[in-house]
């Protein structure tokens, strides 16, 4: 069945206050509410909402009743989702990638795990995130030296694609890791990837749209967040995120442009979080801060 996605092109601000709306409006319900920049230089921006097609009749009336007195003019467009899995095809035989202790692989090359090393199978699919990209690698590097050098007993991964940092944290200390996505689709993917490298209970897996959701204050503090997004949306979440780290905690960022560091780092200094190491893979960086 396909998914479908309904949203409004808007400006930054307009479209802020349409996820707040909405939010209220659909509550912890599996639907997935999020922003995206379009175009910068134009301020265009969408508010949108992800649901499978069987849905879609009801989830329309009502976010047009919501904008409705608050947003007469708001225009509501819809786009399915098509079913063909592109990223899956260009994945296609990727080779096992090492980072620090961990062997990301798939399916396909599971005789390539040597002992001593901390295997996560992970297939090419509908998420982001098979160890391939400098981000991902970068991630696990730094979370395997935090988790060796300090106390975790409580993670956060948040936006987390495949679940393969998540699973990360779990091999390599038995502690709750709470894993969100405003993606059904990776959430979904996220606990199939769980299941499939033998973690039967420990990761608990959420459709979660930012900080709005109560899975957060449910499941946190947290002494370990992972945030592998991308720069612009992880400098405006900084005091958001700070506020759910426990004191002593780590903070390990990605998704962020070699140029883009000094932004965010000014962010989460900001948020009086103390910048420990950047470390570089491929023009992109990650980023480790804790609170002193």
């Amino acid at each position: 069945m396909s998914e479908i996605r309904l949203y409004v092109s808007t400006t930054e601000s307009q479209a802020e206050a349409i996820l707040n709306l909405l939010t209220e409006v659909f509550g912890e319900e599996d639907f997935a509410i999020g922003t995206t920049e379009i175009d910068e230089k134009k301020d265009i921006w969408e508010a949108s909402v992800y649901m499978m097609a069987e849905d879609e009749t009801d989830v329309r009336s009502r976010i047009e009743a919501a904008l409705k007195d608050a947003f007469p003019h708001a225009q509501l467009s819809r786009e399915v989702i098509p079913n063909v899995d592109w990223v899956a095809k260009s994945l296609e035989g990727l080779k096992p990638v090492r980072a620090g202790r961990f062997l990301v692989h798939g399916s396909h090359d599971r005789d390539k795990v040597r002992p001593g090393d901390i295997a996560i199978e992970i297939d090419a699919g509908q998420a982001f995130g098979t160890g391939h990209h400098g981000t991902t690698a970068g991630c696990l590097e730094v979370i395997d030296a935090v988790v060796r050098s300090r106390p975790v007993s409580n993670a956060l991964d948040l936006g987390t694609g495949s679940g393969v940092l998540a699973i990360a944290v779990r091999k390599l200390k038995n502690i709750p890791v709470l894993a969100t996505d405003i993606d059904p689709v990776a959430t979904r993917v996220a606990a199939e990837n769980v299941r499939r490298n033998g973690i039967a209970s420990g990761i608990v897996t959420r459709t979660a749209p930012g900080f709005h959701s109560t899975a957060f204050s449910a499941h946190g503090p947290f002494d370990l967040i992972i945030a592998n997004i991308l720069a612009r949306p992880l400098i405006r979440m900084a005091p958001r995120l700070a506020t759910h780290l426990a004191p002593g905690g780590s903070v390990i960022l990605s998704g962020i442009l070699a140029a883009q560091r000094w932004k965010v780092i000014a962010a989460y200094s900001g948020a009086r979080l103390r910048h420990v190491r950047t470390i570089w893979r491929n023009g992109w960086v990650t980023i480790h801060f804790d609170r002193p």
